[in-house]
């Protein structure tokens, strides 16, 4: 039972980042940090420089293919999780950087704590 509970958060995660960044990325949500209108905005809302926007874009794409290849391949898992669990919790650190409410943190704080669980689960 644990190990499906695992894969359905390695299929939210995965398939949530992908959502974000490749189909919601020019998107307003209710979510995007400061008065953003999509991705791009919101990174400069944080005060971030362009570059940075694709390292991240990359990153967290990347991360995510390779996080859902560990439903098949689970030596990919650890590294994957970890790699999302860190720029999520740059998410977190930049929304209360411009002072966004709790709310707008919330997606990046649950990608967060279902990472970490990943990595918990993969060691």
């Amino acid at each position: 039972m644990m190990q499906i509970m695992i894969q359905v958060m390695v299929l939210i995660v995965g398939l949530g980042l992908l959502n974000v960044w490749l189909v919601r990325a020019n998107l307003k949500t209710a979510f995007r940090g400061g008065a953003a209108t999509n991705l791009r905005e919101e990174f400069s809302t944080y005060g971030l420089p362009t570059p940075v926007y694709y390292i991240v874009g990359f990153l967290k794409v990347s991360s995510a293919l390779l996080l859902l290849a560990g439903l098949w391949y689970p030596s990919l898992t650890f590294p994957a999780a970890l790699v999302i669990a860190v720029l999520m919790a740059g998410a977190v650190t930049m929304h209360m950087k411009v002072g966004d409410a709790l709310m707008k943190a919330l997606p990046a704080s649950a990608m967060l704590i279902m990472s970490i669980i990943i990595c918990l689960s993969a060691v």
